[in-house]
């Protein structure tokens, strides 16, 4: 029978794709999870594979085109060959594009090498900010595809291109960093789709739940003192920089699985107490936010809590997270202390209960009681934690027991760091 391809769900915010390239023809046959072809959104970039093995029959919707998640594509089965929207009609070359539009552009300027250069649009923006010939780079990938570590490989250790005298080795740098270009004063700037979806969720996430905000002060100074002597050695034995973050999380996930209401949601007229702790890591990028998800976190110890973070937040900011890497989170972290702030009140990520902002660590004067009860002033380093919490199903009792157990687990540190 046959089967309808349909434009996936990438994530929570994301209501519809861009078809930058079909990776195969009408008439192909193709195995199951085997590329069939490639998307791009506001947050991700990503090779669709096949759900079934067949032939595809029919593409109904042509490269460059933008459709909303659920629409069919393509049919694979049934009457093979046949193209109601082929590849054909994508958008002529031409004048270049501005690089918002460049990860959807670049397939059309090459569609002449689309047959012996396989690669993705993340790719080829790469190799296009870099000067970098595709066809001097092997790709690893299925059918020879280049892959992003192929090209980051290449970049690397293999030869650099040439630049030209001062307006390549000028141009490269702005080019590597697409940044939206800075508004000028009495402008009026449309908001871009991503800024867009960030204002609609955030205005449904207040409409939607009564939130309310508990800060924290936590005395990080023995986590301090343990990581300014261990960063060194940890970084060289498990490759991965030693940061705040996987404490941090680790303490959430601790005080999660203490308080299993804080990792819930509203279902209707239920709660669900979900199962895994999944949690979610804001990512600040220049053209707006994204939250991926590291899965099941319970499950993991310190070092890979380490690893997962830095590899979700690399791949946000490289456009490179899967479908199921920006969904399905249970409980959030975001970290707006890296600029400065003591705390802030942040809105929580629908349909989760509750969002932990991280402050700024700084020295502050603390006033310490010994066991005898005299006290005395000491330099701490101080964090304030903001617990912003659905009203509706978490209480402030409830809030406060997760935030204490936080706190202590934080102050009084005893896991192995791996």
């Amino acid at each position: 029978m046959p089967t309808d391809v349909v434009m996936p769900q990438m994530g929570e915010s994301i209501t519809e794709g861009t078809i930058t390239k079909w990776l195969k023809k009408p008439g192909d046959t193709i195995q199951r999870d085997e590329p069939l072809f490639e998307i791009s959104t506001d947050k991700v970039d990503a090779e669709i594979p096949s759900p079934v093995a067949g032939v595809l029959s029919e593409i109904k919707v042509a490269e460059g085109s933008t459709v909303t998640i659920n629409t069919v594509v393509a049919v694979i089965g049934g009457a093979a060959g046949k193209s109601s929207a082929p590849a054909a009609a994508t958008p002529k070359t031409s004048a270049p594009v501005a690089p918002a539009s460049a990860a959807v552009a670049a397939p059309a300027a090459t569609v002449s090498e689309g047959e012996r250069i396989r690669s993705s649009p993340l790719v080829r923006k790469i190799a296009k900010d870099n000067n970098v010939d595709l066809s001097q780079v092997p790709g690893s990938g299925a059918s020879g595809r280049i892959t992003k570590t192929d090209i980051v490989s290449h970049l690397e250790q293999g030869p650099k291109p040439v630049a030209a005298p001062a307006a390549t080795s000028a141009s490269a740098p702005a080019a590597a960093k697409p940044a939206a270009p800075q508004p000028q004063p009495g402008e009026l700037v449309p908001m871009s789709k991503m800024r867009s979806i960030i204002a609609k969720r955030m205005v449904e996430s207040k409409q939607t739940s009564p939130h309310v905000h508990t800060v924290f002060k936590v005395d990080m100074t023995r986590i301090v003192r343990l990581r300014e002597k261990e960063k060194s050695k940890y970084e060289q034995r498990n490759g991965v920089k030693l940061t705040y973050m996987p404490f941090i999380t680790r303490a959430a996930i601790v005080a999660l699985r203490k308080h299993p209401i804080v990792n819930g949601s509203i279902e209707g007229e239920a709660i669900r107490y979900n199962k895994n702790i999944n949690i979610g890591i804001a990512v600040a990028l220049d053209w707006g936010l994204i939250v991926p998800v590291i899965k099941a976190t319970e499950e993991k110890n310190f070092l890979g809590i380490a690893r997962a973070i830095v590899d979700v937040a690399d791949r946000a900011r490289g456009k490179k997270l899967a479908p199921d890497e920006i969904s399905g989170g249970t409980f959030t972290l975001t970290n707006s202390g890296i600029f400065g702030e003591q705390f802030g009140t942040p809105i929580i990520n629908q349909p989760q209960s509750a969002i932990l902002g991280i402050g700024g660590l700084n020295k502050e004067a603390e006033v310490l009681t010994d066991k005898d009860g005299n006290d005395s002033i000491a330099i701490r380093s101080i964090q304030r934690f903001t617990l912003g919490f659905d009203h509706r199903i978490v209480d402030g009792a409830d809030a406060g027991k997760f935030m204490s157990d936080f706190k202590a687990y934080l102050e009084n540190w005893s896991e192995d760091i791996g």
